[in-house]
């Protein structure tokens, strides 16, 4: 795909594959596939264990790759490339629910419009966006309420996609994003969003087409709520780590009554009366829905 789009242009790629402990060595896999590609030299495999534990660098906080959820591999794959002198970094998932052949339309806002953040955007009019939303139950817009909430800094951005794994960063600003990550799980995104908005540097956001690859996705792997605790806690730590505002009364509710996905297993199916009409742009919005309100539901679920 990369060769395809770049072919006869002045870019120069290379390609990262990470392999976060994968239980089916797909890391040595790929390394096999890789011996009989024609353009094997491009690419580079790496493993997140052989790099753990460290005692310097973005991953010196991790102790080990079973302590990472996405986050430490994206973070190794991206310090890679910075240590090769990479201008411009582009991440995306494994799954290829987001064809390469698009690296254009980032890098058109990188190199023509001089940004030097470009946010893959799967909810701009313009989007291509294939994927189940029956996945989730109708409790999904309280989880969005609180998600909202919290990161309120990040949302009044106008940014509603900040999962969508398509996103570029210019190399020297991506290195002090990452040099005190304050996560390592599926929360990363948020995260470097959040250092980007804490240092006032300007983005810019491109619709792109996004075909959900389903029975590959990890939320489905390991549970949807498993992927939404993760979501909501690390965007907690987040916010005060970049030291965004948001709703700190949110937050501490979220630390006070979600211990584990179980507890979001009891909203997931369920919706309180204040949110039954809400729409996207009300969400967040503490007057639809206050956060001791939200308390109160959620104690009433768990005492159902």
């Amino acid at each position: 795909q990369l060769n395809w789009a770049l072919h006869d242009s002045y870019i120069d790629w290379e390609l990262y594959a990470v392999d976060d402990g994968c239980p089916h060595g797909s890391g040595k896999i790929a390394n096999e596939i890789l011996k009989e590609h024609e353009q094997g030299n491009k690419v580079k495999i790496l493993f997140l264990d052989e790099s753990l534990p460290t005692d310097s660098g973005p991953l010196m906080n991790l102790e080990s790759a079973n302590d990472s959820r996405k986050g430490g591999a994206i973070i190794l794959g991206c310090n890679e490339a910075i240590n090769n002198v990479c201008d411009a970094i582009i991440y995306t998932d494994a799954d290829n629910s987001v064809h390469l052949g698009q690296v254009g339309l980032l890098l058109r806002s990188y190199q023509d419009k001089g940004y030097h953040v470009v946010l893959g955007d799967r909810k701009h009019p313009d989007a291509v966006l294939v994927k189940q939303e029956d996945r989730w139950g109708i409790g999904i817009k309280l989880l969005r309420h609180m998600q909202r909430m919290v990161g309120e800094r990040i949302f009044s951005s106008n940014i509603r996609d900040t999962q969508a794994a398509f996103k570029l960063y210019e190399s020297k600003l991506l290195k002090k994003i990452i040099e005190q990550p304050s996560v390592f799980d599926f929360s990363f995104d948020s995260d470097w969003i959040a250092a980007v908005i804490a240092m006032d540097e300007p983005f810019d956001k491109v619709p792109f087409a996004f075909i959900d690859s389903f029975e590959e996705s990890a939320s489905i792997t390991q549970g949807p709520m498993t992927t939404w605790e993760t979501l909501l806690l690390g965007l907690v730590k987040s916010v005060r780590a970049r030291e965004l505002p948001h709703n700190e009364e949110m937050a501490k509710v979220l630390e006070e009554e979600i211990h584990s996905s179980k507890d979001l297993d009891l909203l997931i199916n369920h919706l309180p009366s204040q949110l039954e009409e809400a729409g996207d742009t009300d969400f967040g919005n503490p007057e639809i829905m206050s956060p001791n309100e939200v308390q109160e539901w959620i104690r009433k679920r768990k005492a159902t």
